[in-house]
């Protein structure tokens, strides 16, 4: 089942950060203008959504759009590996 990702973005003393990662159901998939992906099941997606917790809740970005990118890459490369 593909899932489409969104998150919070905030500002911080040390630049932005990126936290509260969700995934929706989705029938149709947009790569273009957000972040999918494809999980087996509840609970992979549940693993995704932890381990995007943990990686992404200590670094922190200029903007948005560097946030943005490094969420995708890293979920495009973690796709690719599998």
């Amino acid at each position: 089942m593909f899932y489409q990702l969104s998150w919070t973005t905030l500002p911080g003393l040390r630049g932005l950060s990126c936290s509260e990662f969700r995934a929706a159901p989705t029938a149709a998939p947009d790569n273009e203008r957000g972040v999918a992906v494809d999980c087996a099941n509840e609970a992979a997606r549940d693993a995704l959504l932890a381990e995007l917790e943990a990686y992404f809740g200590p670094q922190r970005f200029l903007n948005t759009a560097a946030a943005f990118d490094a969420v995708k890459d890293y979920v495009m490369l973690r796709a690719a590996k599998r």
